[in-house]
């Protein structure tokens, strides 16, 4: 049966953390990962700071071939690095094991990945592949997809429906709002950056999975 686990590492454990020393507050957020011939090539995004030179807020790492500005709007960075495919790193695991990345949110505190397996082994597999390559994670969420799951629930990940429950209960889509985004980032443990990314990524995947006319770039 498919499972869903979530797991976290250090913030310097995974090298696009390095932004953390000169913008300690900013969150990245992984976009997707292409495997290509000799590289691997994920898109993020660095939200919560305005910096004029976001690409030299990145250090140099021996895994990181180059990284590059795509877009900017207001706050918002969207960048695509490429990584040498002998970097023995969480995206290597991931590439060689073949286990689908939903979600990677990097904060100053901690790096969380939310993966997706064919079925409990997958993850174990993968969770044994990161322990050989000295890689410290540790899984915090596992669950496997129950076949009476919604088409809504299984395009969320725990963590977009965490955020987009509590903001409906607590009436931060009523009007006039009676919650702000910060105080939702308190109850959650989370910033408000990372709030506002789990609500806009899980009502983009609620729309996509219910709006038939919608097509989902991302799939």
């Amino acid at each position: 049966m498919a499972t869903e686990a979530t797991f976290t590492v250090p913030s310097d454990e995974f090298p696009l953390g390095t932004v953390f020393t000169q913008l300690p507050n900013v969150m990245v957020t992984l976009e997707r990962i292409i495997p290509a011939q000799n590289v691997v090539i994920p898109y993020f995004w660095v939200r919560g700071t305005v910096v004029d030179d976001i690409e030299g807020a990145f250090t140099n790492h021996p895994g990181v071939e180059k990284i590059r500005l795509i877009d900017s709007i207001e706050d918002e960075y969207l960048l695509r690095v490429e990584w040498t495919r002998e970097y023995a790193g969480i995206l290597s695991v991931l590439t060689e094991t073949e286990i689908p990345l939903l979600e990677a949110v990097g904060t100053s505190q901690q790096w969380t990945f939310e993966i997706r397996g064919d079925d409990r082994s997958d993850i174990a597999h993968f969770q044994r592949s990161c322990l050989e390559s000295d890689i410290p994670i540790t899984i915090t969420k596992l669950h496997a997809i129950t076949p009476i799951e919604t088409e809504t629930e299984a395009a969320l990940t725990d963590s977009q429906q965490d955020a987009l429950v509590l903001a409906y209960n607590r009436g931060y889509f009523e009007s006039p709002r009676q919650i702000t985004m910060e105080e939702l980032g308190d109850e959650l443990g989370i910033t408000q950056q990372a709030v506002a990314s789990r609500l806009r990524r899980g009502m983009k995947n609620i729309l996509g999975s219910t709006l038939p006319e919608i097509e989902d770039s991302n799939r």
